[in-house]
């Protein structure tokens, strides 16, 4: 008996292959292409049947096929270590072709790690030691994961934990089994839940391929998956008339229960989305003496910003509709505004040089400030909804990413002057649209070199505010002087729906985050379109009227 042995056993036999079966579907490949091996396709099956819970039907497979869902290489392993056969155990391990170094070391460190355990636990300190020298020493794992074993033995003798019952000791060879299922590779483990995996990413790519994939539903296995164009909002659901001029700003709440709205009439509504999908005015909000071109959700949704080009800062209490305070006097003209995600502090730009860039609490109270006669005017701003990152538009074509917490900046210069600013929900991405009739999008990492870049859509004069949207942020939208509404997939160039309602240019679009089929646009003609997916032209009248 080995050093390392402590239980008396007869040894176990290696396996052969006599099974003709076997050696016939070893080479056999199925498919119309032939790139599936016959003995993996029925060995992950047999897999996915335990799994499932299916035992006698793994079992019947097994014998029908003479494909075992474990290898040989682990079955032998299995039949060594619930027995403690520990010599056995590494004998297995350093037979097994192909594997590497780190994950043979691995391996036998935890097979090590649980035969001193054993060891002590029988009060057999000697024995422990041994193996300690002589078996660790001398299957070099490694001066780290030796070390570790000795603080091991250490550890266990400072417990002081009594002899451990055999039932307990079974238990943890069991644990230490599945411990090795997990980091032995094919082909002697397979990856946990293999056939569901390759099902996913096959289900997962033609998703990714589908034009109008918009919904959260379980897709069907029995036929390849494609969507129509039902899943995306392309009819007028809704149309909205109570603002008294242009409308040039919308945007959906966080929670998708809102929609906020601001025009030219000097005012901003707060719509209250209902169950049946229906918008319903809740709250006027009339304080402002000029235009008001921006709005802004707290990430909370409790709170409203709202300001304009030639108009003060200032903030709403959503359930109350109430003005809560103006930020600076008369002479602080704010272009834009954004939350931080405590939605308890908030930064706005403004149009003037001197102005240039301002943090505040709710309250009013400055917590920093960027500006100075080097600060440009600020056409836009941002900050991705992690808190990471504020990102700013300035002198037209230059896009300014500062990193908060590093107050390192990163300048992206455009070709053509940059009306408008959105990012993505995940903090990942953001577009800007240009007056050349064109929409950049670009990570906020900096790892791209060049934006994707989105045409089809009219842009020249005015300022046309886009959106991401759908599912997972999969399409952008965006407004058009054309009075269309213009959708593109992510990953597409060209626009896959063009939507027509409106009679006038289109500013700006907002697509709900927990509706992915409901959008909102806005636009000179003083309406507002709520735009839902295909319905029949009666049920379409019933909702207009």
């Amino acid at each position: 008996m080995g050093v390392f042995e402590y239980e008396k056993q007869g040894s176990s036999p290696n396996k052969t292959c006599s099974n003709p079966m076997l050696m016939e579907s070893s080479s056999t490949v199925l498919g119309s292409k032939g790139l599936i091996r016959k003995h993996e396709f029925v060995r992950i099956i047999i897999q996915c049947l335990y799994s499932l819970g299916y035992r006698n039907s793994a079992l019947c497979l097994e014998s029908e096929s003479g494909i075992s869902y474990k290898s040989m290489d682990f079955e032998l392993l299995e039949s060594q270590l619930l027995s403690g056969n520990w010599d056995g155990c590494i004998d297995t391990l350093n037979a097994i072709k192909d594997l590497m170094d780190e994950t043979r070391a691995s391996a036998l460190f935890l097979i090590f790690k649980q035969c001193l355990l054993e060891c002590l636990n029988r009060g057999d300190d000697a024995m422990a030691l041994a193996v300690l020298r002589k078996e660790v020493s001398a299957s070099r794992l490694g001066k780290d994961k030796a070390q570790n074993l000795a603080q091991s033995i250490l550890s266990f003798k400072d417990v002081q934990f009594g002899e451990i019952e055999d039932n307990v000791v079974r238990e943890l060879r069991k644990k230490l089994l599945a411990e090795l299922e997990k980091l032995l590779p094919p082909p002697t483990m397979l990856p946990e839940r293999r056939l569901e995996h390759l099902v996913e990413t096959a289900v997962t790519a033609q998703i990714d391929s589908c034009m109008y994939h918009n919904t959260l539903d379980a897709v069907s296995l029995y036929e390849d998956h494609c969507c129509g164009r039902v899943q995306i909002p392309t009819e007028t659901v809704q149309i909205l008339k109570e603002h008294k001029n242009e409308v040039w700003f919308v945007q959906f709440s966080n929670n998708g229960d809102y929609l906020a709205s601001s025009s030219s009439d000097c005012t901003a509504i707060i719509w209250q989305v209902l169950q049946d999908g229906k918008l319903m005015l809740l709250h006027t909000l009339r304080s402002h003496r000029n235009p008001v071109s921006f709005v802004a959700w707290s990430p909370d949704d409790t709170k409203l910003l709202t300001c304009g080009n030639g108009e003060v800062l200032k903030l709403w209490d959503v359930e109350t509709g109430t003005c809560k305070h103006t930020f600076g006097d008369d002479g602080f003209i704010v272009s834009s505004c954004a939350w931080f995600p405590d939605s308890k502090r908030l930064v706005c730009g403004s149009s003037d040089p001197e102005k240039g860039i301002y943090m505040w609490d709710c309250d009013g109270n400055e917590i920093k400030a960027w500006k100075g006669m080097r600060m440009p005017k600020i056409l836009d701003l941002a900050v991705t909804p992690d808190g990471e990152n504020l990102i700013s538009i300035f002198s037209d074509k230059e896009i300014r990413i500062l990193n908060l917490g590093t107050s390192t900046e990163r300048v992206i210069s455009e070709e053509h002057p940059i009306t408008s600013l959105s990012v993505s929900g995940d903090s990942k991405f953001f577009m800007v649209n240009l007056n050349s009739q064109e929409i950049h999008m670009w990570d906020v990492a900096g790892k791209w070199d060049s934006p994707l870049r989105y045409v089809g859509h009219k842009q020249h004069k005015y300022v046309i505010r886009s959106c991401f949207g759908g599912l997972n942020s999969s399409f952008i939208a965006s407004g058009s002087e054309n009075s269309q509404v213009y959708i593109w997939k992510r990953q597409d160039t060209r626009p896959i729906e063009v939507l027509s309602g409106h009679d006038k240019t289109v500013n700006s679009v907002s697509w709900n985050p927990r509706r992915p089929q409901m959008l909102a646009s806005a636009s000179d003609d003083q309406t507002i379109r709520i735009w839902g997916p295909s319905l029949s032209k009666k049920n379409q009248a019933n909702k207009l009227n």
